[in-house]
This record gives C-alpha cells, structure tokens and sequence, in this order.
C-alpha cells in the first residue's frame, strides 16, 4: 500500500522538502546566487528557472542529507547524480514557482503579524532559543554582499509562507475511519505461506558463446556507455576554512551526561541542597554507585529509570546556563557539586568525551562559533576575497593566498558533471571549472558559496577533451554482459516452460522448495532480508481467488523462480490496537499527499511548463 513512500526514500525526501518553507531548513544559502551568468533551465507561465537556481537547489538538498545522515553513512551516494535525483530537484522548483503564480493571482497574502511571527521561528535569527535583532541585522548585511537586498529577502519569505499556508490547505485531509484503518492494517500484516522452484542462471553461462560481430555491434550502438567524460585538475582556495578548523579545535565537541535531580521549594531549599551535597560526596568515593543512586533519588522522571543517562549534549544554548557551564568544565568521569537550576539541585557526571571529525560537524561548528565567537567583519573579509580572485587579480590564486594566509590546495582529475572538488558537493562549483572563461582563459572562478562562512574559488590546471575507450579496453566487459544478459533469457524460458507446464496440471522435473512465511514491508515489521523486492511484487501482486496460485519474476543475475502461494494469513487485531492510529495517519499522509500531487498537475497545466532534458551526472 505504501511501497511508492518506502521505496527510493531518498528521492521522495526531495520530493516532500517542498512542503516546508526552505530558508528554515537551509539557511541562508537559498536565498544567495547571482544568476547574472546563468542559463534558462525551465520556464513556467512564461517566467524563467535559471541554471544558478537549479544548482542551488541541488546543494541545499545535499546539504540536508548530510544532516540527515547516520554516523558511517555516506551523505552523498550515486544517488545524487542520477538522472532520477536530478529530475526531482528540477521538478520540485516547477512546482514551487507554479504555487507562487497561483498564489499571486489568487492574490493571497500573508498578514504583517504572520510574517514577524514566521521570521521569529527561524534558528538562524535566534540566541539561546530567541529572537535576536543583532543576528537577524548581521544575516541581513551578508544577504547584501550577495546582491539581495532586505526587502527582497522580506517579499520572498513572505511568498515562501503564502506557498505553505495554500500547501497545509490542500494537503489536510479529513481524518481516516478507524475501520477503513483497521482493514488496511490486516492488509499490511497479512501472511502468505509461498514455495519457489528455481532455474539458476549460471549453468546456462557455460554454453554462451558471443561472436566478435556481436560484441562490436553493442560497441557501436552504444557510444555513451563508453564514452569518458572531459576532464580537469584545478586547484583552489578555501575561505573561511582556517578560522573554522581554529573553531574546531576550540569546539568542547559533545559530552554524554547522567545526572541526578533533587527537587527543591523555597522551604525545602536547605534540605535539598545537603541532600545534593551527601549524594555527591557518596559517589566521589563510589562513582559505579551513579545508575543506582539516579534510580533511586533522581526525581527526573525522563532519565532515572536510565540511571540518569541523558545521551549526548552540545554546547548548544539548548540547556539552562548553569547547567551547561558545569558539563563544559567538568572532565570525564568527575563527579559535579550541586548545581542549581529552576528545578532543583542537580549532581552530574560526564561519562564521555567525543569529538567527531570536522567533515561531519562543520554546520555546528559554524553555528557554535557564531554563538560563541562573534565573527567580525567576516563580511568584510569575503566582499575583499571575492573581489581579489576574480577582478583584481584573476590569472592567479597565489596573491588571494597570501594575502589572506591560506595554504593553495589540488585536486586529481574531476569529470564534468560530477558534483565533487575536494571536500565539497558542490554542482555550481564544479560546472564553474567547465566554463569557457576558466577553461580557456585560465581565470579563476567567482568565489562561491559552498556553506555557512565558507566561500571556495578554483582554478583549472590541466583540461581533457572527452573521449571515446577504445574497444578492446570494454571488449572483455561486454562480453560478459551479453553472455549474463543470454543466460538470463535461457533461464526464463526453462521457466516459462515450467509454469506453463504447472499450469496445464502436468507433472515437472523439478521440485519445490520448503514452504515460507514472508510478509509486506511495513512501519510494524519487515519480511525476510532473503526475499529480494522483485519476489515481493510478484508475490503481494498475485491474486488470491483461487489458491494455490503460481507468479514468476526475474530475479537480476542470479535465477528465474516460480513462487507458488499455498495459504494467506490474517492476524487478529484488536480494535484497541494503537497500530490502527499509526495506520491512519500514514494512510492520512498519502491521501494529502495525493491531493497535492493533483492539484499540482493542475497547476503545470494552468501554466504552460517547459523544461529542458536532465541527465545524469555518472
């Protein structure tokens, strides 16, 4: 039921961002570009979608994956540079510019109270969980440096929040009947006991023979598979990068904490206090004592049961001052004197000290340093670096170096296309390289902005035309694909000849596999990781009419299988279920979603949409 939101997460991540206002999850980079050398990508209702804007928009959605991502993950896989990626991204600004048409003739505003209000909830405008008039001036003079003006910056917000408030208009379906609920939730759980009879592809390998003829055909008919991209090396400055990796060594990185609360009154002040005090003295001779005492005495009803564990903490402003202070100065393992807060007296212990790398924290870093280290005249400093590399002195990134004390850095080849230059993901950057200014001229590149106070300007050093590889080097390569792609196909037809066999209630010789329980994925549990998605769809797409009932599907590179389904299973649910609830809301989630997804169609045909082809970046 729900297979179309699970499966490529990523791409339907993007897909759904458009129902949030993007200053509050990007920050100020989507609001910056210059445009003035950009490309028209799109139109829609005879208004332009510039090349700045879509490579933009793919640097923000890279950036909230690297947010998103799990330590160990990789934040930026080849995801990012399919044609399928790409193709959401574009989609995703039609439709935002299609809304801000509709919103426009609707002529639908946003009232003086609502947009002060929305501007307020912004983190980047906040200290300490507030508003802050400085930062929200300071963010407003750097927008300037970037050719957008406060009042431009205003009117946009403004339309970004009419966008939101027509979206929740549309997307807020009536609540889903708990009965309609109850019988998706038997769907989703449902059981089918199925048997597979398998014809592997690897014994069909051995009697494959691919003639030469063959081979160089698929050659010639495919000259963009085997075609490598132009190419570059550059080198480039990082500005910004030597103030952050200072911050970073400056940054107290994050401290797993367990505490214990006594709470306290103003009566019972006094005795909660040397309550505090006997605890702490306790524990400085017997600190494994700590879980036991927090399960005991703590009257923190979120944390004692965990023996006080509250995970990890960053110096974020997010804590009450008192309390912050005291984890920052304490080492690891040390025992804390009562500290207070407005809840009473806490006792705390630092149980860990960990420091992730800079490529993993550098928006915290950022983020910490401005709270913690007024920048002053970054803005300044970045109008001078801009204006050095790319007028006074464009030839040449020695002089921006030296002036600035940076330390000039290389990068091995890069291919057109690709989204990557050093350590950042960066398709604006990267496409710089490729044009004609610094291809043939050898100038450097405009300084851009690849995150928060990091500006990076580059240079080309050595250029490759793109060329074709020669047959022989891929020969052996296509070689083995026509031979799996042979077998593949002899092995669905012994298969086919078999399920039609079956069919006709004939005996076979082959026999069926033990019999297994598999289940739909769902948000309540997952089938067996040995049922690959192409069984799945076959089986759960199988009508249930008449059973036994026979499916086949291709499994890729390994076998065609048969999988015949014996019996299907139906929980018992109670009506008190809370899954019900769950099952609502998604199921909630996907009417809106559809409602959305219609009225959108609606909308690209009320203004005439026009797009160029997106390709790929691989």
């Amino acid at each position: 039921m729900f297979d179309a939101i699970r499966d490529n997460k990523r791409i339907a991540q993007v897909i759904l961002g458009i129902l949030i206002i993007p200053f509050a999850v990007f920050g100020l980079g989507s609001y910056f570009g210059d445009g003035l050398r950009s490309r028209e990508i799109a139109t829609v209702g005879g208004t332009s979608i510039l090349e700045s804007e879509f490579d933009s928009a793919l640097q923000e959605q890279q950036q909230r994956l690297r947010l998103q991502k799990q330590p160990g993950e990789d934040a930026t896989p080849d995801l990012l540079n399919s044609r399928e990626w790409r193709q959401a991204v574009l989609d995703q600004l039609v439709a935002r510019r299609a809304l801000a048409l509709y919103s426009r003739d609707m002529r639908l505003t946003v009232f003086g109270g609502q947009l002060q209000q929305a501007l307020a909830s912004v983190k980047d405008f906040q200290e300490n969980g507030r508003f802050s008039l400085e930062r929200y001036q300071a963010s407003l003079a750097q927008m300037g440096l970037q050719g957008l003006t406060p009042a431009a910056f205003e009117a946009r917000f403004a339309q970004d929040l009419s966008i939101q408030q027509l979206m929740d208009s549309i997307i807020s379906s009536p609540p889903v009947a708990r009965s309609s609920a109850h019988r998706l939730l038997m769907a989703e759980l449902e059981e089918r006991m199925v048997r597979e009879m398998r014809f592997p592809v690897a014994p069909h390998l051995s009697n494959i023979k691919i003639d030469d003829a063959a081979i160089k055909k698929f050659y010639d008919d495919n000259p963009a598979r085997f075609e490598l991209p132009e190419r570059v090396k550059a080198e480039y400055l990082v500005f910004g990068e030597v103030d952050i990796q200072r911050a970073y060594r400056d940054w107290p990185g994050e401290r797993r904490v367990r505490h214990i609360l006594i709470e306290s009154s103003p009566e019972s002040d006094a005795a909660a206090r040397k309550e505090a005090e006997e605890i702490a003295v306790a524990l400085r001779k017997e600190p494994d004592r700590f879980p036991a005492l927090a399960r005991e005495k703590s009257k923190d009803p979120g944390s004692s049961g965990a023996g006080g564990d509250l995970g990890y903490v960053a110096q974020d402003g997010e804590m009450e001052p008192s309390f912050e202070k005291a984890v920052f100065t304490l080492k690891q393992g040390e025992i804390s004197d009562p500290v207070r807060t407005r809840y009473g007296f806490h006792i705390i212990q630092v149980t860990t000290i960990h420091k992730r790398p800079l490529d993993e924290v550098r928006d915290e870093i950022v983020a910490w340093r401005r709270k913690h280290e007024p920048v002053q005249g970054f803005e300044e400093k970045a109008a001078r670096f801009s204006d050095m590399v790319f007028n006074e002195a464009p030839d040449s990134l020695q002089p921006a170096a030296e002036a600035f004390g940076m330390e000039i850095r290389r990068t091995d080849w890069i291919d057109r296309g690709t989204v990557v230059l050093g350590e950042f993901h960066n398709d604006r950057l990267v496409a710089s390289l490729f044009e004609d200014d610094a291809l043939k001229q050898h100038h450097n590149t405009q300084a851009i902005n690849v995150g928060p106070d990091t500006l990076v300007s580059a240079r080309v050093l050595e250029h490759e035309a793109a060329r074709r590889v020669p047959f022989e080097d891929v020969r052996g390569r296509i070689e083995a694909q026509l031979r799996r792609a042979e077998a593949m196909r002899m092995a669905r037809e012994e298969g086919n000849a078999v399920l039609a066999a079956l069919d006709r209630g004939e005996a076979v010789n082959h026999a069926w596999g033990m019999p297994r329980s598999f289940q739909r994925a769902n948000s309540f549990q997952r089938p067996s990781q040995d049922f690959p998605p192409e069984a799945a769809e076959a089986v759960f797409a199988a009508s249930l009419e008449q059973l036994p009932t026979r499916v086949a599907a291709m499994l890729p590179d390994d076998a065609y299988v048969i999988y015949q389904i014996d019996s299907v299973m139906h929980p018992s649910i109670d009506d008190n279920d809370q899954r019900i609830a769950v099952m609502a809301k998604q199921y909630g989630l996907l009417l809106g979603q559809s409602d959305f997804e219609s009225f959108l169609a609606s909308l690209r045909d009320r203004y005439k949409v026009v797009t160029k082809p997106v390709t790929s970046k691989e």
